[in-house]
């Protein structure tokens, strides 16, 4: 004799069988959710953690359940730019990674920067005199501020800076070593030989640039500047 299941019964039997299957899946979901938020916030510490003394990483996962990402490789999509502040974080999923994931991350890293000690005049070259060391958060601070004392020692002011200014790069330059129409020392070094001519800049330029020169045939070249009215070929 055959037996038929109510179906009320049936329903519910799914139902339990649904909640038995969710039940043991969820914890397993979880946890590939947690490997792969925790690769992502040990990625950030490792990248942030030569900028400052502490770092303090928070994460904004999707709001969707984060997709099943097996070995993630955590990546910075901008990776020329310090991971400082709001940052978006690329992962990278699979041992191929040809799935990627992004989420967003507030990156705070408690670090040294530059202000200046006191009043600066525009043209002022920069000593160590003129600088103080201060620590605070980085993601705070102007995108060029100067870190180190040795990116701004020995170079100029453009505009006049006030005492306890944060120093940012754009308001410094290279010390000009050449001015646009001086007569300079144009050198091409070679293997066990070394050419000095006259030339004529047709740009300023410091320690480094790279500027045109006029020939005395009217050619007219590029040459790196090396020392004052010093420029040199290179190869």
């Amino acid at each position: 004799m055959t037996r038929t299941i109510p179906a009320t019964t049936r329903v519910s039997m799914a139902l339990v069988v649904t909640l038995t299957v969710a039940s043991l899946v969820a914890p397993q979901a979880r946890a590939a959710d947690k490997a792969t938020l925790d690769s992502v916030r040990q990625f950030l510490e490792a990248q942030a953690r030569s900028l400052g003394d502490d770092v303090e990483v928070t994460l904004y996962p999707p709001a969707a359940k984060f997709p099943a990402c097996p070995a993630p490789s955590p990546f910075l999509p901008r990776a020329s730019q310090p991971p400082i502040g709001r940052v978006s974080v690329g992962v990278k999923c699979g041992e191929q990674g040809r799935r990627t994931r992004f989420l967003q991350a507030e990156v705070s890293v408690i670090g040294a920067h530059l202000e200046t000690a006191l009043d600066i005049a525009a043209g002022e070259t920069i000593t160590r005199d003129h600088l103080v060391i201060r620590h605070g958060d980085l993601a705070r601070l102007p995108r060029q501020a100067l870190r180190d004392a040795e990116q701004a020692i020995g170079r100029v002011a453009m505009r006049p800076l006030s005492e306890g200014q944060v120093l940012q790069g754009y308001q410094l330059r290279k010390p000009r070593l050449v001015n646009r129409g001086e007569e300079v020392t144009l050198e091409a070094r070679g293997s066990g030989f070394r050419v000095t001519r006259s030339a004529e800049a047709l740009a300023p330029g410091g320690r480094g640039d790279r500027i045109r020169v006029r020939l005395d045939n009217r050619d007219v070249i590029n040459a790196r500047v090396i020392g004052k009215r010093r420029l040199v070929v290179d190869n």
